[in-house]
Order: C-alpha cells, then sequence, then structure tokens
C-alpha cells in the first residue's frame, strides 16, 4: 500500500472540505436581492392588472390582481386561480418572483390566468409611476401592467 506525502494530505482534506461545501442546500440569492423584510411602493399594496404586454386588455372571469407583503409573501389572483409565491427585491428595481403556486380550478380563460402567472415568474425589472406598475423581462420587453387598486 501507498503512503500519501505528509504534504498532500492536508490539501486533499481541505478540498474535500471545499468540495463539500458547494454542495450544500442553502438558498442562494442572486446579486443584489434580499430576501429580507421588503419596503417601498410596491409592497403593502393591492395591483390591479390593466395589460398584457403594452396594449392588450383581458376580459376575465375576476379581476387578476396581486399583493405583496413585508415579509416578501405574494397573494393573489391570476383572474381564475388563487396563487401565492415569494418576492425578492434588488438594486435598480430588479425583481424575482419565485415559488409561485396557483390553485387548479378551471375556468373559461385559463390560457389567459396562465399568461398572467408567466408575466409575473419572468418578471426581472419593475417600474412605478403614480398609480401604475410596469414589469420587464430580461430583455427590456414590456410584460405588462398594473394599476393601484384605490
Amino acid at each position: 500500500m501507498t503512503r500519501m506525502p505528509r504534504v498532500l494530505a492536508p490539501l486533499l482534506v481541505l478540498s474535500t472540505a471545499l468540495m463539500l461545501a458547494s454542495c450544500s442546500s442553502r438558498d442562494s440569492v442572486p446579486d443584489g436581492m434580499t430576501g429580507d423584510a421588503l419596503d417601498g411602493p410596491l409592497t403593502e399594496q393591492r395591483w390591479n392588472l390593466l395589460l398584457l404586454g403594452t396594449s392588450e386588455r383581458l376580459s376575465m372571469p375576476e379581476a387578476a390582481w396581486f399583493e405583496v407583503d413585508g415579509d416578501g409573501r405574494l397573494v393573489g389572483s391570476d383572474g381564475c386561480n388563487a396563487m401565492q409565491g415569494r418576492v425578492r427585491l434588488g438594486d435598480n428595481q430588479r425583481i424575482e418572483v419565485t415559488e409561485l403556486a396557483t390553485t387548479r380550478r378551471g375556468c373559461p380563460r385559463l390560457e389567459d390566468a396562465a399568461r398572467v402567472t408567466e408575466m409575473l415568474e419572468t418578471a426581472y425589472r419593475y417600474l412605478i409611476d403614480h398609480d401604475r406598475l410596469v414589469f420587464f423581462g430580461p430583455d427590456q420587453r414590456v410584460l405588462g401592467g398594473w394599476r393601484k387598486a384605490s
């Protein structure tokens, strides 16, 4: 049996420890994003769907809406099903919606409801102008708009 040189043993232990640490299951937060308490004009406010894209108005069985609380929890409706998820905010109006789940109720406009949840899941940045909230994709394309509920 071959013995390992004394110099290599500590290196082997260190490399094994680094490899195991890189495999940890801890959630990673993208650069500039925070999972901490949220504050600002996006939170603690109900937002009603105004448009998909830049001009498409949807006629849904019920109004699509969402709210984000100070802990980053999202609740709302996609116009058909109840939805819930998590929101992280970052620098430069960066937004990330994760863990988005909906109920499985059937409705006549199920395809449109899926488009609403897709907008939330793909939102990359947001802009708030007075009572309007606009979501943008990673390519800076407008995904849709929301209006602050009065």
